[in-house]
Protein backbone atom coordinates (compact mmCIF):
# COMPACT_ATOMS: atom_id res chain seq x y z
CA UNK A 1 0.00 0.00 0.00
CA UNK A 2 1.58 3.49 -1.09
CA UNK A 3 1.83 6.25 1.28
CA UNK A 4 -1.45 8.00 -0.35
CA UNK A 5 -3.31 5.11 -0.23
CA UNK A 6 -2.55 5.10 3.68
CA UNK A 7 -3.19 7.93 4.13
CA UNK A 8 -6.56 7.70 2.13
CA UNK A 9 -7.83 4.73 4.41
CA UNK A 10 -7.39 6.80 7.78
CA UNK A 11 -9.31 9.33 6.26
CA UNK A 12 -12.24 7.15 5.43
CA UNK A 13 -11.79 5.93 9.10
CA UNK A 14 -12.18 9.37 9.97
CA UNK A 15 -14.76 10.11 8.16
CA UNK A 16 -16.84 6.96 8.68
CA UNK A 17 -16.74 8.14 12.49
CA UNK A 18 -18.07 11.47 11.51
CA UNK A 19 -21.09 10.16 9.76
CA UNK A 20 -21.77 7.82 12.16
CA UNK A 21 -21.84 11.01 14.54
CA UNK A 22 -24.31 12.83 12.15
CA UNK A 23 -26.54 10.09 11.63
CA UNK A 24 -27.23 9.93 15.42
CA UNK A 25 -27.30 13.78 15.83
CA UNK A 26 -29.82 13.64 12.41
CA UNK A 27 -32.21 11.67 14.58
CA UNK A 28 -32.01 13.09 17.56
CA UNK A 29 -32.95 16.35 15.50
CA UNK A 30 -35.82 14.87 13.75
CA UNK A 31 -37.30 13.27 16.63
CA UNK A 32 -36.85 15.94 18.98
CA UNK A 33 -37.42 19.10 16.99
CA UNK A 34 -38.44 18.19 13.70
CA UNK A 35 -41.34 15.27 14.05
CA UNK A 36 -42.96 16.98 17.00
CA UNK A 37 -43.69 20.01 15.24
CA UNK A 38 -45.42 18.14 12.07
CA UNK A 39 -47.29 16.05 14.59
CA UNK A 40 -48.60 19.67 16.49
CA UNK A 41 -48.93 21.37 12.85
CA UNK A 42 -50.68 18.30 10.61
CA UNK A 43 -53.35 16.53 12.57
CA UNK A 44 -54.63 13.98 10.33
CA UNK A 45 -52.28 10.94 10.41
CA UNK A 46 -52.01 9.32 6.96
CA UNK A 47 -51.21 13.18 5.85
CA UNK A 48 -48.30 13.32 8.69
CA UNK A 49 -46.82 10.19 8.56
CA UNK A 50 -46.75 11.13 4.63
CA UNK A 51 -45.34 14.57 4.89
CA UNK A 52 -42.51 12.60 8.05
CA UNK A 53 -41.17 9.81 5.41
CA UNK A 54 -40.88 13.08 2.48
CA UNK A 55 -38.56 14.54 5.28
CA UNK A 56 -36.62 11.47 5.85
CA UNK A 57 -36.15 10.97 2.21
CA UNK A 58 -34.54 14.33 2.34
CA UNK A 59 -32.30 13.92 5.38
CA UNK A 60 -31.12 9.99 3.72
CA UNK A 61 -30.20 12.09 0.42
CA UNK A 62 -28.22 14.72 1.81
CA UNK A 63 -26.75 11.91 4.25
CA UNK A 64 -25.54 9.92 1.23
CA UNK A 65 -24.31 13.16 -0.49
CA UNK A 66 -22.10 14.17 2.57
CA UNK A 67 -20.91 10.13 2.28
CA UNK A 68 -20.48 10.25 -1.77
CA UNK A 69 -18.64 13.94 -1.29
CA UNK A 70 -16.45 13.44 1.06
CA UNK A 71 -15.12 10.05 0.14
CA UNK A 72 -16.30 7.73 2.80
CA UNK A 73 -18.03 5.54 -0.11
CA UNK A 74 -19.31 5.48 -4.07
CA UNK A 75 -22.63 4.87 -5.17
CA UNK A 76 -24.56 4.40 -8.42
CA UNK A 77 -28.33 3.54 -9.06
CA UNK A 78 -29.85 1.73 -12.24
CA UNK A 79 -33.39 2.21 -12.57
CA UNK A 80 -34.17 4.53 -9.60
CA UNK A 81 -36.87 5.90 -12.39
CA UNK A 82 -38.54 2.99 -12.57
CA UNK A 83 -38.64 2.30 -8.83
CA UNK A 84 -40.27 5.93 -8.20
CA UNK A 85 -43.35 5.42 -10.38
CA UNK A 86 -43.76 1.98 -8.24
CA UNK A 87 -47.36 2.11 -6.09
CA UNK A 88 -48.71 -0.76 -4.22
CA UNK A 89 -45.79 -2.59 -3.90
CA UNK A 90 -43.33 -4.43 -1.83
CA UNK A 91 -39.89 -3.35 -2.50
CA UNK A 92 -37.75 -6.57 -2.02
CA UNK A 93 -33.76 -6.28 -1.61
CA UNK A 94 -30.66 -7.92 -0.30
CA UNK A 95 -29.01 -6.40 2.94
CA UNK A 96 -25.17 -6.50 2.48
CA UNK A 97 -24.68 -3.54 4.11
CA UNK A 98 -25.97 -1.69 7.16
CA UNK A 99 -26.67 1.47 4.78
CA UNK A 100 -28.94 -0.42 2.39
CA UNK A 101 -32.37 0.86 3.81
CA UNK A 102 -30.47 4.69 3.57
CA UNK A 103 -29.79 4.47 0.25
CA UNK A 104 -33.20 2.67 -1.16
CA UNK A 105 -35.15 5.42 1.03
CA UNK A 106 -32.96 8.25 0.05
CA UNK A 107 -35.01 8.05 -3.17
CA UNK A 108 -38.22 7.33 -2.48
CA UNK A 109 -40.24 10.29 -0.85
CA UNK A 110 -42.91 7.70 0.26
CA UNK A 111 -41.54 4.71 1.41
CA UNK A 112 -43.01 2.21 4.69
CA UNK A 113 -40.57 0.13 5.54
CA UNK A 114 -40.74 -3.30 7.76
CA UNK A 115 -38.56 -3.04 10.56
CA UNK A 116 -37.31 -5.78 13.60
CA UNK A 117 -38.03 -5.29 17.03
CA UNK A 118 -34.60 -3.80 17.99
CA UNK A 119 -34.74 -0.23 16.10
CA UNK A 120 -37.70 -0.03 18.30
CA UNK A 121 -35.54 0.29 21.32
CA UNK A 122 -32.61 2.32 19.41
CA UNK A 123 -32.81 5.70 20.96
CA UNK A 124 -31.56 7.17 17.45
CA UNK A 125 -33.94 5.92 15.34
CA UNK A 126 -37.16 4.44 17.25
CA UNK A 127 -38.52 8.21 17.30
CA UNK A 128 -37.89 8.18 13.59
CA UNK A 129 -39.27 4.90 13.21
CA UNK A 130 -42.56 5.89 15.53
CA UNK A 131 -43.16 8.85 13.61
CA UNK A 132 -43.05 7.26 10.18
CA UNK A 133 -45.36 4.68 10.96
CA UNK A 134 -43.31 1.88 9.91
CA UNK A 135 -44.07 -1.20 10.41
CA UNK A 136 -42.71 -3.43 13.63
CA UNK A 137 -41.89 -7.86 13.35
CA UNK A 138 -42.70 -7.83 16.78
CA UNK A 139 -46.38 -9.27 16.78
CA UNK A 140 -46.85 -11.49 13.74
CA UNK A 141 -50.68 -11.50 14.71
CA UNK A 142 -50.90 -8.42 13.47
CA UNK A 143 -47.96 -7.75 11.19
CA UNK A 144 -50.05 -8.72 8.51
CA UNK A 145 -53.05 -6.71 8.07
CA UNK A 146 -50.58 -3.87 9.24
CA UNK A 147 -48.70 -4.52 5.74
CA UNK A 148 -52.05 -5.31 3.95
CA UNK A 149 -53.66 -2.00 5.04
CA UNK A 150 -50.40 0.17 3.85
CA UNK A 151 -50.61 -1.55 0.59
CA UNK A 152 -54.07 -1.24 0.26
CA UNK A 153 -53.48 2.52 0.22
CA UNK A 154 -51.35 2.52 -2.41
CA UNK A 155 -47.76 2.70 -0.68
CA UNK A 156 -44.74 1.26 -1.27
CA UNK A 157 -43.26 -1.50 1.52
CA UNK A 158 -39.84 -2.42 1.77
CA UNK A 159 -38.66 -5.65 2.91
CA UNK A 160 -35.15 -7.28 3.29
CA UNK A 161 -36.26 -11.08 3.06
CA UNK A 162 -32.74 -11.70 4.84
CA UNK A 163 -33.74 -10.44 8.25
CA UNK A 164 -30.54 -9.28 8.31
CA UNK A 165 -27.26 -8.62 7.13
CA UNK A 166 -25.57 -11.04 4.33
CA UNK A 167 -22.50 -13.24 6.32
CA UNK A 168 -19.45 -12.57 3.24
CA UNK A 169 -18.65 -16.31 2.14
CA UNK A 170 -21.69 -17.64 3.43
CA UNK A 171 -24.61 -18.88 1.51
CA UNK A 172 -27.79 -16.40 1.97
CA UNK A 173 -31.00 -17.60 3.39
CA UNK A 174 -34.47 -16.06 3.00
CA UNK A 175 -37.54 -15.86 5.65
CA UNK A 176 -40.32 -16.15 4.34
CA UNK A 177 -41.88 -13.14 5.98
CA UNK A 178 -41.76 -11.42 2.51
CA UNK A 179 -42.85 -14.14 0.19
CA UNK A 180 -45.99 -14.78 2.84
CA UNK A 181 -46.92 -10.68 2.77
CA UNK A 182 -47.09 -10.85 -0.93
CA UNK A 183 -49.43 -14.06 -0.84
CA UNK A 184 -51.31 -12.54 1.84
CA UNK A 185 -52.09 -9.44 -0.08
CA UNK A 186 -51.78 -10.64 -3.51
CA UNK A 187 -49.17 -7.84 -3.95
CA UNK A 188 -46.61 -7.95 -6.97
CA UNK A 189 -42.78 -7.04 -5.96
CA UNK A 190 -40.19 -4.84 -7.03
CA UNK A 191 -36.82 -6.52 -6.74
CA UNK A 192 -33.56 -4.29 -5.93
CA UNK A 193 -30.47 -6.00 -6.16
CA UNK A 194 -27.27 -4.06 -3.76
CA UNK A 195 -23.94 -4.69 -4.80
CA UNK A 196 -21.00 -3.16 -2.56
CA UNK A 197 -17.48 -4.19 -3.40
CA UNK A 198 -15.33 -3.80 -0.65
CA UNK A 199 -17.45 -5.42 1.45
CA UNK A 200 -18.41 -2.28 3.68
CA UNK A 201 -20.31 -2.02 7.25
CA UNK A 202 -20.52 -5.61 7.14
CA UNK A 203 -22.35 -7.49 10.37
CA UNK A 204 -19.40 -8.96 11.41
CA UNK A 205 -16.88 -5.97 11.34
CA UNK A 206 -16.91 -3.20 13.26
CA UNK A 207 -17.25 0.48 11.64
CA UNK A 208 -13.67 1.78 11.72
CA UNK A 209 -12.87 -1.54 10.07
CA UNK A 210 -12.71 -0.16 6.61
CA UNK A 211 -10.86 -1.44 3.11
CA UNK A 212 -8.08 -0.46 1.68
CA UNK A 213 -10.08 0.61 -1.09
CA UNK A 214 -13.53 3.29 -1.18
CA UNK A 215 -16.10 1.22 -1.07
CA UNK A 216 -18.49 1.09 -3.88
CA UNK A 217 -22.78 0.11 -3.76
CA UNK A 218 -24.33 -0.72 -7.16
CA UNK A 219 -27.77 -0.43 -6.49
CA UNK A 220 -29.96 -2.48 -9.83
CA UNK A 221 -33.60 -1.51 -9.90
CA UNK A 222 -34.69 -5.08 -11.25
CA UNK A 223 -37.78 -6.77 -12.78
CA UNK A 224 -41.25 -6.80 -11.13
CA UNK A 225 -42.45 -10.58 -10.38
CA UNK A 226 -45.66 -10.97 -10.30
CA UNK A 227 -47.39 -12.14 -7.57
CA UNK A 228 -50.73 -13.82 -9.39
CA UNK A 229 -49.20 -16.60 -10.98
CA UNK A 230 -47.61 -18.23 -7.84
CA UNK A 231 -51.59 -18.30 -6.28
CA UNK A 232 -52.96 -19.28 -8.90
CA UNK A 233 -51.01 -22.44 -9.66
CA UNK A 234 -50.48 -23.13 -5.83
CA UNK A 235 -52.90 -24.88 -3.14
CA UNK A 236 -52.68 -24.12 -0.19
CA UNK A 237 -51.39 -21.00 0.10
CA UNK A 238 -47.74 -22.41 1.51
CA UNK A 239 -46.93 -23.97 -1.40
CA UNK A 240 -47.42 -20.48 -3.19
CA UNK A 241 -45.18 -18.63 -0.30
CA UNK A 242 -42.55 -21.45 -0.45
CA UNK A 243 -42.61 -21.35 -4.42
CA UNK A 244 -41.97 -17.80 -3.97
CA UNK A 245 -39.55 -17.92 -1.54
CA UNK A 246 -37.45 -20.05 -3.99
CA UNK A 247 -38.07 -17.69 -6.83
CA UNK A 248 -36.93 -14.16 -4.58
CA UNK A 249 -33.64 -16.55 -3.62
CA UNK A 250 -33.05 -16.91 -7.12
CA UNK A 251 -33.81 -13.50 -7.91
CA UNK A 252 -31.99 -11.72 -5.16
CA UNK A 253 -28.45 -13.81 -5.50
CA UNK A 254 -28.57 -14.35 -9.25
CA UNK A 255 -24.24 -15.04 -9.17
CA UNK A 256 -25.22 -17.52 -6.18
CA UNK A 257 -27.34 -19.13 -8.28
CA UNK A 258 -25.27 -19.36 -12.00
CA UNK A 259 -22.85 -21.34 -9.84
CA UNK A 260 -24.68 -23.78 -8.73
Amino acid sequence: MTILQRINKIWRVFITGFCFVLFAAGGLLLTFIVFPVLTFSIKDKLARELKVQKTIQRAFSFFCTTMRLTGCIDYQFIGQEILQKDKNCLIVANHPSLIDYVLIASRLQQCDCLVKQAIWHNPFMKGVVKSAGYISNKNPQTLLDDCSQRLQQGNVLLVFPEGTRTTPGLKPTLQRGAAQIAVKTATDLRVVHISVTPPFLTKEKKWYQVADTKPFFLIEIKDKIEIAPFIENSQPPSIAVRSLNKHLATALFPSLNNNE
